[in-house]
């Protein structure tokens, strides 16, 4: 329900959260999250100790990274009993998009240790499965290479895993649909901690290490990260990790699908924003295969994994209903 309030009545009486919303589900609390983010990390550090790995951070964006938390710190604090509109609009997106950059980086860094405890590769059954949907990534590779300006669409189209999000938040923000924008963080933490639980037991190189055995005439955008960081990683030839340059080295599930599916989702409701959505992070499926170095079971598995983990979320927020 939309309710006008007047600057008089403003001044008069605080704005209660939730007001002037119609998001139907309910508000998964922020210590939820935070406490499921806190174990997140703990459990990082405890692996990345184990694998005997640490963290740099170049001076540079350690002060970015200082200025940009004690930022957005300060403006939540000052904003935690919003008086307007405005107000909230700025404290609810400060919010959303600090909870989403936290769980990247977590969840990004937790594939380095993930990957030193993995052993062996599943390309080989990977690949067989891709044949038995009678998908060719050769193919797919070769007419990519050919082509110039799909190589500038896909690469465009893939960075969109981080651009996607941000205008979903924002919408969220901005028409006041807290729930919606945490139930989205929720699922993308689970997605994400499935994806790497499943990383460990079914690592693998890449198609495009695993299949191309001649000069490799384009470079995708995660090149052969897997190929050349996980042997690194499991040898403990590679002691720090550096936070400015994450590469995430889960190949199977992909998480790119995963994150398509979980904003097509979240996007489908709403009207000004669905078609651009679900374009967009089609574009970004699409993208992929070669720029994420995927076979197609890779992305078939990671839309499995976004759809259990936004249905458990969804299941979570109908619990009052």
């Amino acid at each position: 329900m939309n309710v006008n309030v007047s600057v008089g009545s403003l001044n008069q009486r605080r704005w209660q959260p939730g007001f002037a919303t119609d998001t139907p589900i309910r508000l998964i609390p922020l210590t939820w999250i935070m406490a499921a983010l806190a174990l997140s990390i703990v459990g990082v550090a405890i692996l990345m100790r184990e694998a005997v790995l640490g963290v740099f951070l170049s001076r540079k964006l350690e002060m970015l990274a200082t200025v940009g938390v004690s930022f957005m710190a300060a403006i939540m604090y000052q904003y935690r009993s919003p008086r307007d509109e405005w107000q909230r609009k700025l404290r609810d997106g400060t919010e959303s998009f600090s909870l989403f950059i936290v769980i990247c980086v977590v969840g990004a860094l937790s594939t380095y240790p993930a990957a030193a405890e993995s052993t062996g590769y599943s390309d080989e059954y990977l690949q067989r499965a891709d044949l038995f949907l009678q998908f060719h990534w050769l193919d797919w590779y070769a007419f990519i290479a050919e082509h110039p300006a799909v190589q500038w669409c896909e690469r465009a189209a893939y960075q969109c895993i981080f651009v996607t999000p941000a205008l979903l938040l924002g919408f969220f923000a901005h028409t006041g649909r807290k729930a919606e924008a945490r139930r989205l963080l929720a699922a993308f933490w689970l997605a994400a901690a499935i994806t790497v639980l499943l990383f460990v037991f079914i690592p693998a190189q890449g198609p495009l290490a695993y299949l191309w055995h001649r000069p490799i005439p384009y470079l995708p955008e995660t090149a052969l990260d897997q190929a050349q960081l996980i042997p690194a990683l499991r040898a403990h030839r590679l002691h720090l990790v550096d936070l400015g340059s994450l590469r995430g080295l889960v190949a199977a599930p992909s998480f790119h699908a995963a994150s398509a599916v979980l904003y097509t989702l979240a996007a489908l409701p709403h009207r000004r924003i669905r078609w651009l959505a679900v374009l967009v992070n089609s574009a970004m499926l699409l993208a992929t295969p070669v720029e994420g170095t995927h076979y197609l079971v890779d992305l078939i598995a990671g839309m499995v994994v976004a759809l259990g983990s936004f249905a458990m979320v969804s299941a979570l927020t109908q619990l009052s209903h």
